[in-house]
């Protein structure tokens, strides 16, 4: 046979029960497999039979031929997992030969063995699998399938147990993570690193702020942050208008306070702080008010309401107006007088790039300048508006100032190390592990005396409730759906630190102001859709504040082949590696037929025929011919004027689809529940 008479590299052995398997090597390659079965003679062990296996078949070969292809081989070795009885048999069997020099005892692994594949170990290639040693190939197939019996991973997130499976060399403490594991040196995904830039901060009683201003700040503070001291020395309390990027907790809000209420003092017009949900408004009213409340009046507008969550009325005079986007621009599409405005901070900018509600924030920041502007011209005394906006997201800061016609003060700044960690787990083992992680954090004591406290943002209401009641030491839930007083005895309750985690929806993650070490995210979506990078790091950067800790902790629970919606085209374990990894999104705001619609007709009802201006100031690009041309086929406006039907749609925010359903429906006598089931369908689609 032609590998009797050729160059053989190996021959390799492995004992399948009272015969061995063999396998010939040439080249590194297997060229023959077969199965060698060794009698007792009188001349000691010897080969009886020696069969070839070829697919399914069997030929049966010379015992001979066995002892010749050994004769030519470089070295013979014989598994370590076969049985030292059985080893001693075939070194009996070579020694009769003469062969006894080149054969040796190796650890192989015994997958491949078994399948008469030759696979040394070393201690650099072996892979623990409970007591037996793998090579990384047949670890990786054992890895593969666990991963589909528990639910498949896909992606960043496979190539991630399989980097971790051949650093760590353990296949059990790697499948592990696949129940949640806990194990902190394979979890952590990495640590982004305390930065602070070097900047000569400035000392609060040199800022030269009005003498009624001032005694408020140095009371507080005795010297400036970095970011902080950067927005004065590149012009803030000389008016400029401002787009302040720099990570949260930073201190970018008292940037807008310094400008406000130094303005406010030298009689420039009153401070207007808009925020883009309830739950922050109503913080920073509390906040505001705390702070100013002695010296000036402080009120809040939210939505289309006029009252705050208290009962108070709102105030249109008060000369601090905490209020959320749609609350201010309600007042503006309503022809309500905000009275003087010397400053306009816009927390959270990069809300100008949400699907839904960024075109909105664009035609509110529109017609605010157009109010202020023609405002300057009614009353030669005012002189317009300072303009500062913040985020701690935005990938284009320099696209973004240019289109708001702003200075950027951008502050590349950590104030403490954040550990990223992943695991996985199925939507039931969560819980017992939200419970597990709370728990350990809380019983830990920063160098500053405090807790470690928790935020569990998750995706809906329910499962905040769900949440909480599973955490064993003390947890609240959290939500929008939450009354008033009941969402600040949490908040106060977290602070006074009686509360080891609160459990909030994803959507109040930029309401979420707790001084929390953790941060541990149950799910990456919001409601239906996944989570944004944005998003993500909004959230993320809630651990870890420098007053209070010394470290930030980041836990993502996935659940590999997760979804939360039949819509969603990812599974959530590649949602949480494209999080991980994924660059910070440029802030554009896009523009659909109905967003154009909506926006161009709200300038219309405040700016009439100026409407094309304030659609061209917008930063995103407003196809204002064919939106008017929409507006005059729904009958929402006569020329450049609304009519009735517009301005009512205005008021209320409708969409043309909504109008169109309502319209109908009353036209047609629908019942007033079903009409309302009709709106939300129309809603959806």
């Amino acid at each position: 046979m032609a590998e009797s008479v050729q160059r053989v590299d190996t021959v390799f052995l492995h004992q399948r029960g009272e015969e061995f398997l063999v396998a010939v090597l040439r080249d590194g390659d297997r060229v023959v497999r077969g199965i060698l079965e060794v009698s007792q003679t009188d001349a000691g062990p010897r080969p009886a039979r020696f069969r070839v296996q070829r697919g399914a078949s069997e030929d049966r070969r010379p015992p001979d031929q066995f002892v010749e292809i050994a004769r030519r081989a470089d070295r013979i070795r014989i598994s370590e997992q076969t049985d030292p009885a059985r080893r001693q048999v075939l070194t009996a069997l070579f020694e009769g030969y003469q062969l006894a020099a080149k054969v040796r005892t190796v650890r192989t692994c015994p997958y491949c063995s078994r399948n008469a594949r030759y696979t040394p170990l070393t201690a650099d290639t072996s892979i623990a699998a409970g007591d037996q040693s793998l090579c990384p190939s047949c670890a990786r197939e054992e890895l593969d399938r666990e991963l589909a019996y528990r639910g498949d991973l896909t992606g960043a997130a496979r190539r991630r147990l399989e980097d971790l499976l051949l650093e760590v060399g353990d296949l059990e403490r790697i499948t592990n993570l696949l129940s949640g594991e806990l194990d902190p040196d394979l979890t952590r995904v990495d640590t982004i690193s305390a930065t602070t830039d070097a900047v000569e901060t400035v000392r609060v009683r040199d800022l030269g702020l009005h003498p009624d201003a001032a005694g408020l700040f140095t009371d507080r503070f005795d010297e400036l942050l970095p970011v902080q001291s950067l927005a004065v020395q590149a012009g803030l309390l000389d008016g400029g208008d401002q787009l302040v990027v720099s990570a949260t907790a930073t201190g970018k809000t008292l940037i807008g306070e310094l400008a406000g209420i130094d303005r406010l003092c030298r009689g420039g017009g009153r401070l207007l702080f808009l925020v883009p949900l309830v739950a922050l408004a109503n913080q920073t009213y509390e906040d505001l008010e705390a702070a100013y409340g002695d010296r000036f009046d402080v009120t809040i507008r939210v939505g289309a309401s006029r009252v705050r969550g208290d009962g108070a009325a709102f105030d249109p005079d008060a000369d601090i107006i905490v209020g959320t986007y749609e609350g201010i621009d309600h007042a503006l599409r309503t022809g309500r007088d905000l009275g003087d405005v010397g400053t306009v901070v816009i927390d959270e900018v990069h809300t100008l790039q949400d699907e839904d509600r960024g075109h909105r924030l664009d035609g509110l920041i529109a017609r605010l300048h157009h109010y202020c502007t023609r405002r300057v011209e009614d009353r030669p005394a005012y002189e317009g508006a300072q303009w500062i906006y913040l985020s701690a997201t935005v990938g284009n800061p320099e696209w973004l100032a240019t289109r708001l016609d702003a200075a950027l003060v951008e502050f590349e700044d950590r104030p403490v190390p954040i550990e990223r960690h992943v695991t996985f787990a199925s939507h039931r083992e969560k819980r017992e592990i939200i419970d597990r992680l709370v728990t350990r954090e809380f019983d830990r004591t920063s160098s500053k005396g405090y807790r470690g406290q928790t935020i569990v943002f998750t995706n809906s209401r329910r499962r905040c409730h769900e949440l909480a009641r599973g955490i064993s030491t003390s947890a609240a839930p959290y939500h929008a759906g939450l009354d008033y007083r009941e969402r600040k005895r949490v908040e106060r309750r977290f602070a006074d630190q009686e509360l080891a985690a609160v459990v909030t929806t994803a959507a109040l993650a930029a309401g979420v102001d707790f001084p929390a070490s953790q941060v541990v995210f149950d799910a990456l979506a919001m409601g239906i859709e996944w989570l944004s990078v944005q998003e993500f790091e909004q959230m993320l950067g809630r651990a870890g504040r420098p007053d209070y800790h010394d470290r930030g902790v980041v836990w993502l629970l996935v659940e590999p082949d997760g979804t939360y919606h039949g819509s969603m085209d990812r599974t959530e374990d590649e949602v949480a590696f494209a999080l991980l990894e994924g660059a910070m999104e440029d802030v554009q705001t896009s523009y659909d037929e109905a967003a154009a619609v909506e926006e161009t007709l709200a300038n219309i009802v405040v700016a009439g025929a100026a409407a094309k201006r304030l659609n061209d100031r917008m930063v995103g690009a407003v196809p204002t011919e064919h939106a008017v041309a929409k507006l005059l086929e729904y009958g929402f406006i006569d020329g450049l004027e609304p009519t009735p039907l517009g301005r009512v749609v205005t008021r209320h925010f409708l969409s043309p689809t909504t109008t169109t359903t309502l319209r109908e429906g009353i036209r047609s006598g629908t019942d007033p529940y079903a009409l309302v089931a009709d709106v939300e369908l129309a809603e959806e689609d």
